[in-house]
């Protein structure tokens, strides 16, 4: 793991326990410049503010506002990221993305991989256990953020 990995994961982890201390799902990410300075950090918001798409990559990325460099930043989640926030790192081209975990979720990796965009996997512990806890603790709100049916 790089140092930049590290920085940005580090700034996607405070982001997810924010959430959780809000009372949201713990996933927080982090957007980087080649110099390793934070362009902007978000954590999942769903549960807060009752908005479907608000998942942290997403915030992150809003966070960021207008820009036309995203083709040079590195967006680090501490979870694999679902479709929709995969789909926002390939539209707006980000090359790089950091991975906290992707033994609690495995979102689609598959397509970044696709559109050529480079995947660090850390399987960091403290994103594990960050997530485990938080799936043991409350079945209902994770299976909800996933689009887990009740009773399926």
């Amino acid at each position: 793991m790089t140092d930049l990995d590290r920085l940005a994961l580090d700034a996607a982890l405070e982001q997810a326990h924010q959430s959780l201390a809000e009372g949201g799902i713990p996933i927080g990410a982090a957007l980087l410049a080649p110099d390793g300075s934070i362009v902007a950090r978000g954590h999942n918001l769903r549960v807060q503010t009752g908005d479907p798409t608000a998942h942290a990559e997403t915030a992150c990325i809003r966070n960021a506002g207008r820009r036309r460099d995203w083709h040079t930043l590195t967006l680090a989640s501490t979870l694999s990221p679902c479709a929709m926030c995969s789909g926002t790192a390939v539209l707006h081209r980000i090359p790089r993305v950091v991975i906290g975990e992707n033994r609690t979720f495995q979102g689609r990796e598959d397509w970044l991989r696709a559109e050529r965009v480079l995947l660090r996997v850390l399987d960091d512990p403290r994103c594990v256990a960050l997530m485990q806890r938080f799936i043991q603790d409350h079945p209902d709100l994770w299976n909800e953020d996933i689009g887990v049916p009740p009773d399926a």
